[in-house]
């Protein structure tokens, strides 16, 4: 009777508590599940992935975002992995409904017998849940709203879709999220690639990252790593063979940054900017691939080229010295673990790194790099090192190598082939800017020497000033008010005073030929000849004439110095002028990004649509003068605007030009071919385009400012040369198929010039070989461009003198005038001046 009693007593309890246990968890479950998330969402999460920078080719450029990420969908992650994760973080994975009741009992139990919940026994569906939608804290409610949304989870969601949210949302530590980026982060491997001891050891990370990382923590790791193994042999996922080949492999993993194709760190600086304009934070971690229109062949010519010329014009001007002292030759020398850490605060550039020099002889000196290796630097590899004067001057070349190098110098060196050279930062700086003309796509983009030295984008920045680069557009504007490229105009020193002011604009070099045709005076680029047409149209017709071009009005100078390149500009402002002029008179806007896409394979969200030249249209709505100005005021000076310089506050630069405003809300992507506006009659922009060949190619008697451009082998290019008082900046633009190519290089300090060596620096020869190697590999594949004639164009023969209809036995060429202004009078035949008498004695009539 009395265990009976005993029993009934102890039922009764038992139901009581588990009435009161049911009541509390029903109670517990109506408080705790307020609130709660709609698990549901998980089918359509966005990870956090870092944004993507890529070609127009998909070659990967740049990552920017903190957490490395590569999202799998679950058949692209191998069975091994997927093993490995369950025997080491949930065993009973496929069996149990979202908790584990074994592992939440020893849990708790752990926690009240420590007072305190350290311990885990979550799932894998629980560990989903927590890292998507709570907070890391620990506590029992917690632990409470983990279990309500892990049971909500198994029921929405299958097996298959919570391995695949946990394989791609953990953190495996140095900043690799997911199984695919922990598979290259330290393996350089895709998770198909991995091996079975390979997989183990990432199976082993998520539980403690930073304790067992490989890399830091190599020991550990590997202890890890076995006892994963010893896991999926336990389990049966690994049979004993495999087990005892993996458990003898040495840890292989080592760092891999990602792998970037090609580097272009001005063209990703653009892209990051502005997709952080319009999204943020996010940017950085909705996994967005963003498509430039760069082309990596294009690219990595330009940036090769730039910083080749800007290295060979340092050298050319002389050694600027050591870039510190550390110690004097007759004091101690430092040892090398003080030369380390000195050399440690210094960046490489471009293979450019810094060293010490221990030791200098007659031949050779011995220094010392940041590794604490030791280099010989030989007298071969640094002879040029002349001392710099000035930009103008330079000194004798050494004749020893310890003239130039001494103990205790921290100099610059860099390695090519098996020898090291002494080298040094370069003070000058280039930008390249490359379209495509007929839709304004930036092929490549040049900032700077190193993008490292300085982020500042001189191709879409710097505003300075273009020199004889300006002329071409200028004399466009004349062909617009009826002068021709036979028109002639007086090459003859040109003098203007005002008050006690004088200003004598002068020819480069100081040479005159009195009156030439125009198309002679663009070629030869004649400053006179270019103030007199100015003169002939009028400072402000010309002046507004340039907005044509996209050239900002903010920008635009309103004096006679215009004709000379006083106005400043940007690089790609330059770019995208040329190209109306060789596209047929189309006003392109250049752009960077082609397309964005989600990384998660939502689709394209945004494709570009260019504004294009139309090469089939009609030129209605453009019509050419044909009435020409008069010349008569060409020899006075223009009281137009005088002296009206823009204040350079206002000048504007291309930041809302290269990356337009669009609308990403707007998922209808509109494909119909749009056309830019027509800015420049075809006629007159074709006969522009011709004058810029003939800056190349010249005449029967004379030589353009541009012949290197001939070294490309092909008709179809030309361009202009530029170069602004004193050499403080030199430009070559130009075109060559459907390429435009704009070229600068200058010192960032306005106050310096280009100086000169044997011979000064100058458009022709220091802007234009830049221009002339990097088309060399950009016009590779481009065929050559038959221009075909516009209707209101038409040739004509002319007097090579005159520019009049020739008469017989005259010199004669072929010249393109718009229909009307083409020449209607003859030119005046010369006769002797020389008469003979009866006797034969010759003398001169007059």
């Amino acid at each position: 009777m009395i265990l009976i009693r005993v029993l009934k007593i102890l039922l009764t309890l038992f139901i009581g508590l588990f009435l009161c246990g049911l009541i509390v968890g029903i109670a517990g479950y109506a408080h705790y599940s307020k609130d709660l998330p709609d698990v549901t969402t998980l089918k359509d999460v966005r990870l956090q992935t870092p944004m993507q920078v890529l070609s127009k080719d998909g070659e990967l450029i740049a990552i920017f975002g903190e957490r490395r990420r590569t999202p799998l969908k679950y058949d692209e992650i191998p069975p091994m992995v997927v093993n490995a994760v369950i025997a080491t973080e949930d065993a009973r994975f496929h069996e149990h409904f979202g908790i584990d009741p074994i592992g939440i009992v020893r849990a708790m139990y752990i926690g009240l017998k420590q007072k305190g919940f350290s311990q885990g026994g979550s799932t894998i569906t629980q560990q989903v849940a927590k890292n998507f939608f709570l907070t890391p804290e620990k506590s029992i409610s917690r632990k409470a709203k983990e279990i309500i949304l892990a049971i909500r989870m198994e029921k929405e969601l299958s097996k298959e879709e919570i391995m695949a949210l946990y394989l791609n949302m953990i953190n495996f530590g140095s900043r690799a999220y997911g199984v695919a980026a922990a598979s290259y982060t330290f393996f350089g491997k895709t998770p198909d690639q991995l091996t079975i001891d390979e997989a183990a050891l990432l199976a082993g990370l998520p539980n403690a990252p930073s304790a067992y990382n490989p890399i830091s923590h190599p020991d550990r790791a590997l202890t890890r790593r076995n006892w994963v193994l010893g896991r999926m042999l336990d389990q049966s996922y690994i049979t004993q063979a495999e087990y005892n080949e993996a458990i003898k492999k040495p840890l292989s993993a080592s760092y891999h940054s990602p792998q970037i194709e090609f580097s272009a760190p001005y063209v990703a600086e653009m892209a990051r900017q502005f997709m952080y304009d319009k999204f943020g934070e996010n940017a950085y971690t909705d996994g967005y691939k963003v498509y430039t229109t760069i082309s990596k062949t294009d690219q990595i010519a330009a940036t090769e080229t730039v910083q080749k010329h800007i290295i060979d014009y340092d050298i050319r001007h002389g050694y600027r010295g050591a870039e510190k002292v550390l110690w004097q030759p007759n004091e101690t020398p430092w040892d090398l673990e003080q030369i380390k850490q000195t050399l440690d605060k210094y960046m490489c550039y471009n293979g450019m790194c810094p060293a010490v020099v221990m030791t200098s002889a007659d031949k050779e000196a011995t220094a010392v790099l940041s590794d604490k290796s030791s280099i010989i630097i030989t007298y071969p590899n640094m002879k040029w090192a002349r001392p710099f004067i000035s930009d103008t001057r330079q000194g004798a070349f050494p004749k020893k190598v310890s003239d130039t190098l001494k103990s205790g110098q921290l100099i610059w060196v860099k390695k090519t082939g098996n020898n090291w050279e002494l080298a040094q930062i370069p003070a000058v700086n280039a930008a390249l800017v490359s379209l495509d003309s007929d839709n304004g796509a930036i092929k490549a983009i040049v900032g700077g020497y190193d993008f490292n030295l300085s982020k500042f984008n001189r191709a879409t920045q710097a505003l300075r000033q273009l020199g004889s680069n300006i002329k071409p557009f200028i004399y466009t504007s004349t062909l617009e008010q009826g002068l021709t490229m036979a028109t002639l105009l007086n090459d003859a020193p040109i003098v203007r005073s005002t008050g006690s002011a004088t200003w004598r604009p002068k020819n480069s070099p100081p040479t005159y030929a009195g009156p030439l045709r125009l198309r002679i005076g663009l070629g030869m680029s004649k400053n006179v000849m270019m103030v007199r047409a100015l003169r002939a149209v009028g400072i402000d017709y010309a002046a507004d004439y340039l907005e044509r071009f996209g050239f900002p009005k903010e920008n635009i100078s309103h004096n006679e110095s215009l004709a000379l390149g006083s106005a400043s500009f940007t690089p790609l402002q330059v770019a995208r002028a040329y190209s109306v002029i060789t596209n047929g008179g189309y006003l392109i806007t250049p752009y960077l990004i082609e397309k964005i896409e989600y990384n998660s394979g939502t689709g394209t969200i945004y494709q570009h649509q260019p504004l294009i030249a139309c090469h089939n249209c009609a030129d209605d709505d453009v019509i050419a003068g044909s009435t020409p100005v008069s010349l008569d005021n060409v020899e006075n000076e223009s009281n137009e605007s005088d002296n009206e310089e823009p204040e350079q506050a206002n000048l504007k630069a291309d930041d809302d030009i290269v990356l337009p405003d669009i609308n990403l809300d707007n998922k209808t992507i509109d494909v119909t071919p749009k056309y830019a506006p027509h800015t420049v009659n075809s006629g007159i922009a074709f006969i522009m385009k011709d004058g810029l060949r003939s800056i190349v190619f010249g005449g029967s008697n004379w030589q353009g400012t541009a012949w290197r451009v001939k070294a490309l082998g092909r008709k179809d290019v030309g361009g202009k040369t530029g170069t602004t008082n004193s050499s403080k900046d030199v430009w070559f633009s130009g075109f060559g198929g459907n390429i435009v190519t704009t070229v600068w290089m200058g010192f960032d300090d306005h106050r310096r010039d280009l100086g000169r060596t044997f011979r000064a620096e100058a458009g022709a020869v220091t802007a234009n070989p830049v221009w002339v190697d990097y088309m060399k590999i950009a016009l590779k594949d481009v065929p050559v461009r038959e221009d075909v004639k516009p209707e209101n164009v038409i040739s004509v023969t002319i007097d090579q003198k005159t520019g009049l209809l020739p008469q017989s036995g005259s010199s004669t060429m072929s010249e393109y005038f718009i229909k009307g202004t083409e020449p209607t009078t003859y030119a005046t035949q010369e006769v002797g001046t020389k008469v003979t008498d009866s006797e034969g004695n010759t003398s001169e009539l007059f």
